[in-house]
């Protein structure tokens, strides 16, 4: 009989990793699923409430930048395999404090790596290091084309910079020590549990607060949006049958201008909210546009889905109205999270 699966699940409270880490607990009950997190500003227990207590699921508040700790964790750990989402992953706050990402992206990858392979020496058992990562290390595109596994990378912000690193760590020690990796780099999720910072749900919430909807330039910017679920799908697929050393796109075939976005949340909220059509555009204010915004992203997942037979499940326009629902129906979730520094933060970035 074979060692039962252990996997660790790093960033697991935040928002896609809660996804991941509930698909993996309710679906593979015969698995130890071990949540390792920091909990900052963007991971949240709560995300997580429904699983807390299942047999087999194990939280550990950590920082994968403390080698010492890992040390210890992987000592007293058998692990068969690690999926790595610790990041921090908001452009604008690598524009602020583009330190703390290179920190936690490069260096604390370049860590779990260097105990996976130490582990690898004496665990014949580990089967995968799975790291996700972001389209946007690819740069930006112009109108045409699409971000296939072969896009040279061109990060234009410390954020994709520091990812775009780290990946280049993960293929590395795949090539130098065959240490078993898979990479996948996906499209803007959204979704429930996202930290209000991002665009879709900061605009929900002002919306429902009748507060100024900022947009970037002249909300020209187009991003390819994938359901935060059908990422989760995506990733339970790639850990399981991913072909070991091999990088797969991930994205949602659902290009939209964030303008055009914008509009349509606003549509569905006036609907939900019961006010007049149109009331919601008034507030939307164009702000100063950021530094080295790129102008498109868009993925080819073709890969994943000829290989795997992966592809998006759900309708944008349904997923996105089930995505106000929720938010309008957790306003707890948000009261907790939209905390002083949170604050702080929105008034310095955007007022």
């Amino acid at each position: 009989m074979g060692l039962k699966h252990k996997i660790l699940i790093t960033g697991g409270a935040g928002f896609i990793g809660s996804h991941v880490v509930r698909r993996f607990v309710r679906n593979y009950p015969d698995y130890e699923i071990v949540n390792l997190d920091k909990l900052t500003y963007a991971g949240n227990l709560e995300n997580l409430k429904d699983i807390a207590e299942a047999p087999g699921y194990r939280f550990i508040k950590g920082d994968i930048v403390d080698l010492d700790f890992l040390e210890k964790l992987f000592s007293e750990n058998i692990f068969t395999g690690i999926i790595h989402l610790a990041a921090e992953s908001h452009v604008d706050r690598s524009i602020l404090d583009p330190l703390n990402f290179i920190n936690t992206n490069l260096l604390g990858t370049a860590n779990l790596l260097h105990m996976a392979n130490e582990q690898m020496k004496y665990n014949p058992s580990f089967s995968c290091f799975y790291h996700i990562s972001t389209d946007e290390v690819y740069g930006s595109l112009g109108k045409e084309g699409l971000f296939t596994e072969e896009s040279p990378y061109d990060p234009r912000s410390p954020y994709s910079a520091s990812k775009a690193g780290s990946d280049h760590l993960v293929r590395a020690f795949y090539h130098t020590y065959g240490l078993p990796v898979v990479v996948s780099n996906c499209s803007n999720n959204y979704g429930p549990n996202q930290f209000p910072e991002k665009l879709i749900p900061l605009v929900i919430n002002n919306i429902k607060n009748s507060r100024e909807l900022p947009v970037y330039g002249k909300g020209e910017n187009i991003r390819d949006w994938l359901y935060v679920e059908d990422h989760a799908a995506a990733i339970d697929l790639i850990f399981h049958e991913g072909n070991k050393g091999e990088t797969y796109n991930i994205g949602g075939n659902n290009e939209w201008k964030n303008l055009d976005l914008v509009k349509l949340l606003c549509e569905i909220m006036d609907e939900k909210l019961e006010r007049a059509k149109g009331e919601s555009e008034k507030l939307i204010r164009f702000v100063k546009d950021r530094p080295g915004h790129d102008l498109r992203y868009a993925i080819d997942a073709s890969k994943i889905e000829s290989e795997l037979g992966w592809q998006p499940g759900l309708d944008f326009k349904n997923a996105l109205s089930a995505t106000v629902d929720w938010y309008l129906d957790n306003q707890d979730w948000l009261d907790h999270i939209l905390s002083g520094e949170y604050e702080s933060y929105y008034e310095k970035q955007y007022l």
